[in-house]
């Protein structure tokens, strides 16, 4: 894995699990918690996004074979879903297939037990997520490139946990601008990746347009 690749990697997962614009999401789903209670759901979801985030990474592309989807079929329609998500942060809205539908909002559990769902599932760890880190995978041929997916996958989460720690100290000093500014930014990197994922399908798959 290059260091283009690599790069790439670390802006499409960090924008599709981008700590500040899900630091209002975090602090809403676990709202009327102490700070000392908001970092353990912190602590626990960063570990369940590790461990779901690793399981698709791991065997996402021996599941696909299953079904007879190849990689290139996921790039396109993997794409137009990473594609969808980073419109949505452009126009200043939340997709549905990460952070779910007003009928699923309200049937969220209790904020002590949000850290698997819907927190690390789906909200972090959704389609755009399972679609990158299955994508970028195929890109390992080497042991080295194992090394640099984990530490980047790693570094992401790093600075998930450290957002969603602090949760409570950082919402009193993040105006509302800066968290849109983030959003509209990284959607606008988001909606360049995912164009590259499908103009790299289309390609295998539709020979004559190269």
């Amino acid at each position: 894995m290059d260091t283009t690749l690599a790069v790439g990697f670390f802006g499409a997962l960090f924008a599709i699990m981008n700590p500040i614009t899900n630091l209002p999401v975090f602090l809403s789903v676990t709202d009327g918690l102490t700070p000392a209670d908001q970092r353990k759901v912190a602590a626990k979801t960063a570990t369940y996004c590790l461990i779901l985030g690793g399981a698709f990474a791991g065997i996402g592309s021996q599941t696909l074979g299953l079904f007879g989807i190849s990689v290139d079929d996921l790039r396109v329609a993997g794409g137009l879903v990473v594609l969808m998500i980073g419109l949505n942060m452009l126009s200043g809205n939340q997709s549905t297939s990460h952070h779910g539908t007003e009928g699923e909002k309200q049937a969220y559990p209790e904020p002590a037990t949000v850290a698997f769902y819907p927190l690390a599932f789906p909200i972090l760890v959704g389609p755009g997520t399972i679609t990158t880190l299955i994508l970028y995978a195929h890109h390992i041929s080497k042991p080295m490139d194992a090394v640099i997916y984990a530490g980047v996958f790693l570094i992401v989460l790093f600075l998930l946990f450290i957002t969603f720690w602090n949760a409570s100290t950082l919402s009193k000093r993040l105006s509302q601008n800066a968290r849109v500014i983030m959003s509209r930014f990284m959607g606008m990197i988001l909606s360049a990746i995912a164009i590259g994922m499908i103009a790299d399908g289309l390609k295998v798959l539709l020979p004559g347009l190269a």
